[in-house]
């Protein structure tokens, strides 16, 4: 049988429940176990496609075209599994699924209801992983004890453990400790009270993963274990890391948190690998390459999460060249308001990453412009790379009001206008293309070199993309098109001529990018940007 973690979280919050989920992921995976991950999302959207970066962070697009969580990137930068559909669930996908059956006649005149009918789809989906080639399932639970919209979540939970039986498995809840500066101590009432909500629902927790500032005395741990009904070694310190969030599995393991999870599950505990690991973080905390300083310039930098892949993509890529990467966070409105150079000078790289609508555009457009004009490196993604078509086609082919059709529709110069296949489409959520896509590789192209393969495979989420009316004219003018889809249709990967490093793509690279594994394009851009970076000698740089 399949075992089954659940993982919640209690007090507040963004505790970190899928860093957590995630850590305990790569432990078990490295024991020789086949995981899959799976997050539960009790907001009523159907997915986060339509939502807002500054309301819940950026969409995370899986191989097979599911806009989910963010979470789900965790999983996969940490335990290179990939997730799928059924890895993110919502109340509101789950409502769709039970109201579509109603209507349909399937429950058979019943009256439809939360318990069993709700909490009877969400244990399907948590079903849905189960499998010959699976051993253990990871299940997150969103949002926090307490919440209404959560409480069928819990429930489906706390009768699927019932159903398979305490064996098969275990509740992690992860709470939260503060310390109060004004007492100089720890706090563990807040975590009692969210462990009492969660009993009172049925629910006691195996394990209790403590986040913390400072470190949990042993009263605290004999305090937590009394008042929570956890054993003392099972109340599992989660403190504040110092350099890096890959650093938490290191710190989970040391307290043998995946020991602890096999032996309540019955399984044999094999030995754990996490050498290449360990490697990797002694060289992104002391990287001997010095540093290099690159903007990403924004629509949304306001929030951390917005650019959460693009971010950590960022750092696997100087962890490869040996380099720390110190970004430059850079509001694209701020440079319409201050100029390009006032904001990018002295960055040895430019990334300008995707979004949606008119706001901020034209900063974005002179981001490149500097960097194209200035020779330095340049990357685009997404709406980057749509930006960058913009901007060659005002600055290098004369065609000053050249415009995206998604900002504006009567644009005498389209160069950016919608696909064929989105003009018939009016519902918004999950109708852009999706998912992976195949892209071929034009020979002597700076993609072609840094990938070392003729063809790859890459995730998409967009509706606009390059005019092919204008591939003549720009290629004329000196852009190369360095990607294209297998048929040759659609433009995947521009480049620039004559520049040192210049490649915008429509693809989004950072959601196939690793801490183990750079992606070559966030590789090889990193390293373009050292080669302009006055502290890092160009021989050292490993392209």
């Amino acid at each position: 049988m399949t075992k089954h973690i659940f993982i919640t979280g209690g007090v507040v919050s963004s505790l970190g429940k899928g860093l957590t989920a995630a850590s305990v992921a790569l432990l078990l995976s490295r024991r020789g176990y086949r995981v899959r991950l799976q997050k539960l999302d009790p907001y009523l959207n159907v997915d986060p496609g339509t939502m807002s970066p500054y309301q819940h962070g950026e969409v995370y697009v899986t191989t097979d075209g599911a806009e989910t969580d963010l979470d789900l990137g965790h999983y996969e930068r940490f335990t290179g599994i990939d997730c799928f559909q059924d890895s993110n669930y919502t109340t509101g996908r789950i409502y769709s699924s039970v109201i579509s059956r109603e209507r349909k006649g399937e429950y058979l005149g019943k009256t439809v209801q939360v318990i069993p009918h709700i909490t009877d789809e969400i244990k399907s989906a948590i079903r849905s992983l189960d499998a010959d080639d699976v051993d253990i399932v990871i299940t997150e639970i969103g949002g926090t004890v307490g919440d209404i919209e959560s409480l069928p979540f819990l429930e489906a939970i706390r009768q699927y453990r019932q159903e398979i039986g305490k064996e098969n498995g275990l509740f992690i809840h992860v709470t939260l400790v503060p310390y109060l500066k004004a007492a100089r101590e720890l706090k563990t009432k807040p975590s009692q009270q969210s462990v009492g909500i969660l009993r009172t629902i049925g629910i006691i927790p195996d394990i209790l993963v403590c986040r913390c500032e400072r470190d949990l005395t042993k009263e605290h741990r004999d305090k937590l274990a009394l008042f929570c009904n956890v054993a003392r070694d099972l109340v599992i310190e989660e403190k504040d890391v110092d350099h890096s969030i890959y650093e938490v599995p290191v710190d989970l393991a040391k307290q043998d948190v995946d020991v602890y999870i096999l032996e309540l599950l019955k399984l044999h505990v094999d030995r754990l690998d996490l050498d290449d690991w360990h490697q990797m973080l002694d060289r992104l905390i002391s990287p001997p390459n010095g540093e290099v300083e690159i903007a990403v310039v924004g629509k949304y930098i306001g929030l951390q999460d917005s650019y959460k892949s693009i971010y950590e993509a960022l750092t696997h890529g100087g962890i490869a060249n040996g380099v720390k990467v110190k970004i430059r966070m850079v509001e694209s409105e701020d440079i319409e308001k201050s100029g390009a150079k006032e904001l990018l000078s002295g960055v040895a790289g430019v990334l300008v990453p995707g979004g949606f609508g008119h706001r901020g555009i034209e900063g974005k457009v002179a981001a490149v412009q500097y960097a194209r004009e200035s020779s330095i490196p340049y990357f685009g993604i997404c709406l980057g790379m749509q930006c960058a078509v913009m901007e060659f086609a005002r600055n290098v082919c004369g065609k000053e009001r050249a415009n995206s059709a998604e900002f504006d529709a009567d644009t005498e110069f389209p160069v950016i206008a919608l696909m064929d296949e989105q003009k018939k489409i009016t519902d918004m959520g999950g109708t852009m293309r999706l998912g992976g896509y195949a892209c071929k590789l034009a020979d002597g192209s700076i993609s072609r070199s840094v990938y070392g393969k003729s063809e790859v495979s890459e995730r998409h989420r967009h509706r606009y993309e390059f005019n092919n009316e204008y591939r003549d004219e720009f290629t004329e003018k000196g852009m190369v098109f360095a990607g294209l889809s297998p048929d040759g249709h659609l433009v995947e990967i521009v480049e620039n001529a004559g520049h040192p490093w210049f490649v915008a793509c429509q693809f989004h690279p950072e959601f196939q990018s690793t801490p183990l594994e750079a992606h070559p394009l966030f590789k090889g851009f990193v390293a373009a940007a050292m080669k302009t970076c006055s502290k890092t000698p160009g021989d050292e740089v490993d392209s």
